[in-house]
């Protein structure tokens, strides 16, 4: 306890024994006269202590403040001037006024009255945005910046070791890649032993020469598998240029007239090897089911970045996977009660076409089936085939609504999707979390959405159609196949409207196909009758190609009127048309619809992957057929971000 509050404390005590006596003595000079005399005098002594303690404690006190307010003073003159941290001070036009010697020593000298955007253009901004603090940069040293606006001073503290920790700490992160080589064992079947050695010999060698130029370790797994181990600063600098290997190994491949390309799968984000593994694996699943040559980038938050795509997926030579998945269809169909087909909202001729065969799987199965249709969403180009199906009995007795179907579901029915793989474009979502086991058959390039754990995928992006797809699992079902003229019928309309009448996406298995669903009494006649457009249809399209402009190289943009929303099918056609000029790379569409969603249709002949630049835009397809849809824009507005989605995706931004 202080010197002065321990007198204080005894001059509390002298008061009150100097109130006791001058009562005392009240009552002595009462009864005994001489005896109060005696107390008076010992009051008299007590009122003079009482008084001498009472200026000493006064003075006690007064020298302990001023000694107190010194010293606090001292410290705070001396945290101002020699404490490691900058203060400045600045006035209402955001002017320098004072600083202390930290910010003259290790900043900038001879700041005051100058701006604060002398010293960085980002504090004033960040002033008027209230913001409590943050990192800026200030020649060679890092600062975090803690403004008081109140009284028109910031703080500047030296975080640069701290900031150059994080940067290390990220740039050695660890990140597993998983190389594929696409269709390895298909196209060196046959090969002579020194081809296929002098052949492996090549891309190994750009594969090692490509790891030792990014501190990589590389390690081969099998004969068409490697495993890549590297830091995350080593895949930032392979992704500043674009992953240039996929380009160099398909060259390398080409002039041996050997169409072998490279798919990588990588994990990042994760501080788990395990964790990161899964990443890896779960990434190249997703580069191979978008039909190789490509890199995709998982990372722990889901998001994926794809890098190549260059090439269209190559077909396979042979049926086996058609045949095992035509036999698991079967299995998973006959231990279900019933089937449902769905496929995706405003179904077009091939969405249609294949849950119609599928149906007829089912069928021939001895199992009943149902397909999942909205009467009142349904593509213009299907509604002559919708009245041709309406017309047969029995056919249009297995079709029901969205809404009649959630009472068809059982605990052993089997959910088939068919021409679509991401859950918000079915055409009845609340159908997926109902069904314990659904089947995917899709031809589109897998996207990140993916409908949850489904018991068979069937994904193949080298496919014409899906109606191609079903009509093949078709071939392989065991039990004697009787097909309907209309079955038929809609299956092969579903391949000739995705081929564009076989002139795009077309294999030797799509002719093959389109052969047995014409042996089985697909009527080519019936087809053309299906197809055929109205005159309005013809104009609409004609004044879109009309509007179209030039973006860029080859890159052609047609923009429909803001007052005007046009079908689905019109705006796919004029994309289709446009991309048939001189000069036309890749053609966009870009228009209204009827639902007030803004649709934009791309297209390209191969040389640019348009699904990427709609993947840009939550839209998706294929390399060269893809589209997407954007809610709550104007067309204006539409344009410019596929203007910025074109620009990224040509100059590689992210």
């Amino acid at each position: 306890m202080p010197k002065f509050l321990m007198k204080r404390w005894h001059g509390y005590h002298v008061i009150a024994l100097f109130a006791v006596a001058v009562i005392f003595s009240s009552v002595l000079m009462i009864y005994h006269w001489q005896v109060g005399v005696i107390g008076l005098f010992i009051l008299g002594v007590l009122a003079i202590y009482t008084s001498q303690a009472r200026f000493a404690f006064e003075r006690d006190l007064e020298a302990y403040i001023q000694t107190l307010s010194y010293r606090v003073n001292k410290a705070g003159e001396e945290a101002v001037m020699k404490m490691p941290v900058g203060i400045l001070l600045y006035n209402d036009d955001k002017i320098i006024q004072w600083v202390n010697p930290f910010i003259s020593q290790h900043i900038a000298d001879d700041l005051i009255d100058k701006s604060l955007d002398d010293l960085h253009d980002e504090l004033v901004p960040m002033i008027e945005d209230n913001v409590e603090g943050d990192v800026i940069t200030l020649g060679s040293r890092s600062y975090h910046v803690t403004f008081e606006p109140t009284e028109r001073l910031i703080y500047f503290q030296d975080v640069t070791e701290k900031e150059e920790t994080i940067e290390l700490y990220e740039d050695t992160k660890t990140v597993v890649a998983l190389i594929y080589l696409d269709n390895y064992d298909e196209v060196t079947q046959g090969m002579e032993d020194q081809v296929r050695s002098r052949l492996m010999s090549q891309v190994t060698s750009a594969l090692n020469k490509w790891a030792n130029d990014n501190d990589i370790l590389l390690r081969r797994t099998a004969s068409d598998r490697f495993v890549a181990i590297m830091n995350y600063k080593s895949l930032m600098q392979i992704e500043e240029v674009r992953f240039d290997l996929l380009d160099e190994i398909r060259t390398l491949t080409g002039k041996e007239k050997v169409p072998i390309t490279l798919s990588i799968g990588v994990g990042t984000g994760e501080t788990s090897l395990r964790e990161l593994g899964k990443l890896a694996q779960s990434s190249l699943d997703l580069a191979l089911g978008r039909g190789g040559d490509q890199v995709a980038i998982k990372q722990k938050n889901g998001k994926v970045r794809f890098y190549g795509g260059k090439s269209n997926a190559m077909e396979k030579r042979t049926r086996v996977r058609a045949r095992v998945i035509s036999h698991a269809l079967r299995d998973f169909v006959l231990e279900s009660d019933r089937v449902i087909i769905m496929g995706h909202k405003n179904p077009d001729m091939d969405s249609i076409g294949a849950a119609i065969g599928v149906l007829k799987i089912a069928e021939v199965n001895g199992k009943e089936g149902f397909v999942v249709l909205d009467p009142s969403d349904i593509n213009h180009d299907v509604q002559k085939l919708m009245e041709e199906v309406e017309s047969h009995e029995d056919l249009w007795s297995q079709f029901v609504t969205p809404d009649e179907v959630l009472d068809y579901v059982t605990d052993d029915t089997l959910l088939v999707v068919v021409d679509t793989h991401k859950p918000s474009l079915v055409m009845e979502p609340k159908l997926l979390p109902k069904v314990d086991r659904i089947i995917v058959l899709d031809h589109h390039r897998r996207g990140e959405e993916f409908i949850e754990d489904p018991v068979l995928v069937y994904m193949e992006p080298y496919a014409s159609s899906t109606a191609e797809l079903v009509t093949e699992l078709l071939e392989y079902q065991p039990k004697q196949l009787k097909m309907d003229r209309l079955e038929a019928t809609s299956l092969l309309a579903g391949i000739i409207v995705d081929t564009k009448s076989f002139a795009v996406r077309t294999g030797a298995r799509t002719f093959d196909a389109a052969s047995f669903l014409r042996s089985n009494g697909a009527d080519t006649t019936l087809v053309q009758k299906l197809l055929k457009e109205d005159m309005d249809q013809y104009v609409k399209r004609a004044k879109l190609i009309e509007n179209a402009e030039v973006y860029r190289e080859g890159m052609a943009i047609a923009v429909a009127d803001e007052s005007e929303s046009l079908s689905q099918i019109v705006i796919a056609q004029a994309a289709d048309t446009l991309l048939t000029m001189k000069d036309v790379a890749a053609s966009f569409v870009i228009s209204k619809r009827k639902d007030d969603m803004v649709s934009i249709s791309a297209r390209s002949l191969g040389d640019v992957n348009v699904q990427v630049i709609m993947e840009r835009l939550e839209g998706g397809g294929h390399l060269s057929n893809a589209a997407t849809q954007l809610q709550g824009v104007t067309l204006q507005e539409a344009r410019e971000k596929l203007e910025k989605a074109i620009d990224e995706s040509l100059e590689g931004g992210q």
